[in-house]
């Protein structure tokens, strides 16, 4: 019996590189992608090769001439405009190339799916999320989960639910499907008045072609793992059984972690593998299996992504690697070879529990005031009843 997913991988998407002392360095795909092996989890697993998506597959969500700027700007003298050139967005060489490719690791992966082929498939180098259609938007060039989402509604699919993890609201793929009912954006972030990207408030709940296809979680900052899982359990699953997508995305940022240094959320390592394994069973339940997984932030680049998003691809793969497990020595003295005073952690736990008290309606903790508010805003336009914790 072959393996219920499939890992799109090749280190050509390392040449997504924003360059320098940017936060979003490269290196944290390939020890992911290193640790992995390493483990053993992909022992024996073809991974699948993207291709750069074409002009005609990327127009599905951004403008032909932000694409024409795009590829310019690394050779303009001048300002290009349309988001580039900035200190979250700088400009690279092979900036297409490289965007584009990531994209392609995306549409692989929703092929993989559509085709058959598998039930699940994962591409860590994927989920950049906040890119827009004509500028590009908080570390994001092209959004290449939106395009895939895009691709697979031309493509036998006619409800998607895409659920965000990431810290930051997802802002990119929400602006894409705001006012279409076949998909069903869920971001669960810190509360934009404390983040960027500054939106994603309960009352962003659709366009008016689409009361209720938006649904946002803004949690309060220092919000930890029970009480992250608290609010998770007491909107999606109900949102999911009363929405019955056939597929489902997630952005899996792990810039929710306790050391990350770009928010202030405080999640651990064992709180992602929550996540992962919560949501393959929703997938289970709700979509027939299918899943699509993809990275997206995550800045505490040696400690933590490489942990997490080896939990994340052992869960689509079913090898799922006991939260207790040391980490290799082979891995580490690779990292102490790049990292020579870097201090790592010794297993693939954080010793955090993940124990939460489900929701009960009534207001016992710090986040139900969120629950509340965003039950109240969206479940209405599903037909359930916001203060009833059946529903």
């Amino acid at each position: 019996m072959g393996l219920p997913g499939s890992v799109v991988w090749d280190s050509a998407l390392l040449g997504y590189d924003l360059g320098g002392e940017h936060p979003l360095h490269p290196i944290r795909l390939d020890l992911t992608m290193r640790l992995a092996a390493t483990l053993g989890v992909l022992d024996g697993v073809e991974l699948l090769v993207p291709q750069e998506a074409t002009d005609a597959e990327i127009e599905r969500i951004h403008d032909a001439g932000y694409l024409a700027a795009v590829r310019e700007a690394p050779m303009a003298g001048w300002d290009v405009g349309h988001g580039l050139g900035t200190s979250d967005n700088p400009v690279f060489d092979n900036m297409h190339e490289a965007s584009a490719r990531v994209v392609g690791s995306s549409l692989l992966a929703a092929r993989q799916i559509a085709s058959g082929a598998t039930k699940r498939a994962v591409g860590i180098a994927g989920g950049l999320h906040h890119a827009m259609r004509d500028h590009a938007h908080g570390f994001c060039v092209y959004n290449d989960l939106a395009v895939a989402i895009s691709w697979l509604l031309d493509n036998g699919y006619e409800r998607i639910a895409y659920l965000d993890t990431d810290v930051h609201h997802g802002d990119g793929v929400q602006a894409a499907f705001y006012d279409d009912p076949r998909v069903l954006t869920i971001s669960l972030h810190q509360n934009p008045l404390t983040l960027f990207p500054g939106t994603g408030f309960a009352d962003e709940t659709g366009g008016p072609n689409a009361p209720g296809s938006a649904v946002n979680v803004p949690l309060p900052p220092n919000t930890g793992d029970g009480a992250w899982l608290r609010a998770f359990h007491a909107v999606v699953p109900s949102l999911l059984a009363e929405f019955r997508p056939q597929l489902l995305v997630s952005q899996c940022g792990v810039d929710t972690h306790h050391e990350d240094p770009l928010a202030s959320l405080s999640l651990s390592v064992d709180g992602h593998r929550a996540i992962y394994r919560t949501v393959r069973t929703l997938a289970e339940q709700y979509a027939g299996g299918n899943w699509l997984a993809a990275g997206g932030g995550g800045y505490a680049l040696l400690r933590v992504v490489p942990r997490s998003w080896t939990h994340l691809i052992a869960t689509v793969l079913d090898r799922d690697v006991a939260a207790g497990t040391t980490l290799p020595s082979e891995w580490t003295r690779f990292v102490d070879k790049i990292a020579p005073t870097a201090e790592l952690p010794l297993t693939m736990s954080d010793g955090r529990s993940v124990d939460f008290e489900p929701w009960d309606g009534e207001d016992g903790e710090r986040v139900d005031s969120v629950i509340k508010e965003v039950r109240r805003a969206v479940f209405p336009l599903h037909g359930l009843d916001p203060d009833d914790p059946r529903d």
